[in-house]
């Protein structure tokens, strides 16, 4: 009899710690695609088993410390954090699958269900800022198209960028801010001759709409810069290709946003990124295209 007592008396504070579990602690939401939560109302994390890094000086045996960055020591008058400006690039570590030219993606995160949907898009919106939380890092870097799904039209993926940057913002919170932001000129097909060298219209006018959006954006998340990538800004061949024509459409395009960038109250610094031969065989992002482009140094100058 006693034997019995025993055990329901396990079996009354086994029940009793269940519910604890059970009623204590919020509902949450797994960060893999099995979720059946809504994108708005998750709660978890997507690197359960990665507490946050911290500074334990070169003796640390952890692989995941800092030995030598301490980002609050200070250097010459200022902290180490602001000397070496680190930030997350969301394309690299949220968007790149692992493949390159010769072979397929080798890189799955646990959470994407394979679309680019808008719920998809905020989910690695959030998995972003816990890595950059972990990471113990203050800033981050964007393409507008890497971040949101892009639209049939432009007021489309106006829209879609909105939200996730409504989202980005709430998550950032005041010390997090982007390094820098930029439009993604380069994948869509619209671009392959190029946006703001291309000689079709509509490209080059869809082009600047997409910067001026981007800039929009980078301001309003409190981006310290601007970025142009001209990936698809030069050419293969001088046999199909108007020099002249090209390096003014790009002076215009340039100016244009020097202007926009002191409209709207931009205090950030435009910044010109040249990789040669990647894509393009030669790029006008280059030192040397960009001296034949006199108005627009005077202008970035002002």
């Amino acid at each position: 009899m006693r034997m019995e007592a025993v055990k329901i008396l396990w079996l009354l504070i086994c029940t009793h710690l269940l519910l604890i579990q059970v009623l204590g602690v919020p509902e949450t939401c797994p960060a893999d695609i099995g979720s059946k939560c809504g994108e708005d109302n998750w709660e978890g994390e997507f690197f359960p088993d990665i507490p946050k890094i911290k500074y334990e000086g070169p003796s640390s045996k952890k692989p995941l410390s800092f030995k030598w960055y301490n980002a609050e020591e200070e250097i010459l008058g200022k902290k180490m954090k602001d000397w070496l400006r680190f930030s997350v690039a969301f394309w690299h570590t949220f968007r790149g699958t692992g493949a390159d030219p010769f072979g397929a993606p080798t890189k799955f995160w646990p959470w994407e269900d394979g679309t680019d949907s808008l719920a998809m898009a905020k989910r690695r919106m959030r998995a972003n800022f816990e890595f950059i939380n972990k990471l113990g890092i203050d800033r981050w870097c964007f393409h507008d198209r890497d971040i949101a799904p892009d639209g049939k039209t432009l007021d489309e993926a106006n829209a879609n960028l909105d939200e996730v940057v409504a989202l980005a913002k709430e998550l950032q919170g005041t010390k997090i801010r982007p390094l820098w932001g930029t439009a993604q000129l380069f994948l869509h097909p619209r671009y392959m001759h190029g946006a703001a060298t291309s000689s079709e219209i509509g490209a080059y006018a869809y082009a600047a709409a997409q910067v001026k959006k981007a800039m929009e954006v980078t301001h309003y998340l409190g981006g310290e810069n601007y970025v142009f990538w001209g990936g698809r800004e030069g050419y293969q061949t001088l046999l199909n290709t108007d020099m002249g024509r090209e390096l003014d459409h790009m002076a215009k395009f340039l100016e244009a946003a020097v202007a926009y960038k002191k409209k709207i109250g931009f205090n950030g610094t435009l910044l010109i990124e040249p990789k040669p031969q990647e894509p393009t065989k030669h790029q006008t992002g280059t030192i040397g295209m960009l001296l034949h482009l006199p108005t627009f140094c005077r202008s970035m100058a002002s």
